[in-house]
C-alpha cells in the first residue's frame, strides 16, 4: 500500500469519527479493545480449518474475511493516528529489528522464536 493511500485512509477515518463526534470514545484503550475484537472476528473465519482449507476460501468466505481485514486495518490506523504513530515507519523499524533477531543463516525454514534459535 502506498504511503499516500494510508494517509488518505487515515484522513477518511479521522473525518468519519469527527463528523459523528466519536473522538470522545476513541481513547487508545478503547481502540485497542475494538482492534482485538475485530482481530478475533477475523480469526473466527479460520477456526477449525485445515491449512489447506484456510488457503483456498470460497468467494463468499473470502469476502467476509476481506471485510474483517478492513475492520482490523481501520482500528489499527485510527489507533496509530490517535497516538501520533506512523504505522508504516513503525513496521519498517520493526522489520529491521526482526532482521537482527532472525538472521537468515539461523532461521531459514525454522519456525522457532528468536530466543530459541541456536
Amino acid at each position: 500500500m502506498a504511503k499516500d493511500s494510508l494517509d488518505n485512509l487515515r484522513g477518511e477515518i479521522r473525518t468519519f469519527a469527527e463528523v459523528r463526534e466519536w473522538e470522545q470514545f476513541h481513547s487508545p484503550k478503547n481502540l485497542v479493545m475494538a482492534l482485538s475484537v475485530e482481530a478475533s472476528e477475523l480469526l473466527e473465519h479460520f477456526q477449525w480449518l485445515s491449512p489447506r482449507q484456510s488457503a483456498s476460501l470460497d468467494p463468499s468466505k473470502l469476502e467476509e474475511v476481506s471485510q474483517e481485514i478492513g475492520d482490523v486495518l481501520i482500528y489499527l490506523t485510527r489507533l496509530a493516528d490517535v497516538l501520533g504513530i506512523d504505522p508504516v515507519d513503525a513496521a519498517f523499524r520493526k522489520m529491521r529489528m526482526n532482521e537482527v533477531k532472525y538472521p537468515v543463516e539461523k532461521s531459514r525454514g525454522i519456525a522457532l522464536k528468536y530466543n530459541e534459535l541456536e
